[in-house]
């Protein structure tokens, strides 16, 4: 199995909703790090898993849908807790649907939302 990542930096606000999460319940600011891991067992004609400048376009244009946004005041977030977890499975979504080559398998979407903390979410084709 071939396995092609790519990542992304950039600065979101957001503010956590539904409990108490002390200081995360206020606007604040995350140095999130995207990546994105796509998976298939086949190259194409060229020798390649995908054409990974295609990719970075793509992820290029989904971080800069979020980059200095607040997550909170975005439509995808409409009533969900902007949580990491809720934030790497829009994006996964987002991603699939634009990422159109054959022999991937699944795609990957691991956001940091600091050193420490990371959430994934995966989908299989």
């Amino acid at each position: 199995m071939y396995t092609l990542s790519v990542k992304r930096d950039f600065i979101a606000r957001h503010y956590l909703i539904g409990g108490d999460w002390g200081a995360e319940n206020a606007p604040n600011s995350h140095h999130y790090v995207l990546e994105l891991q796509l998976s298939g067992s086949t190259l194409d004609q060229h020798g390649y898993l995908v054409d990974i400048l295609e990719i970075e376009r793509l992820l290029d244009e989904t971080v800069a849908r979020y980059r200095e946004q607040m997550l909170n005041d975005l439509p995808e977030f409409a009533g969900l807790n902007p949580s990491i977890e809720n934030f790497a499975r829009l994006v996964a979504e987002q991603l699939h649907a634009r990422i159109h080559a054959p022999n991937i398998a699944s795609l990957t979407v691991r956001i940091w939302e600091n050193e420490i903390a990371w959430v994934a979410y995966q989908i299989h084709r």
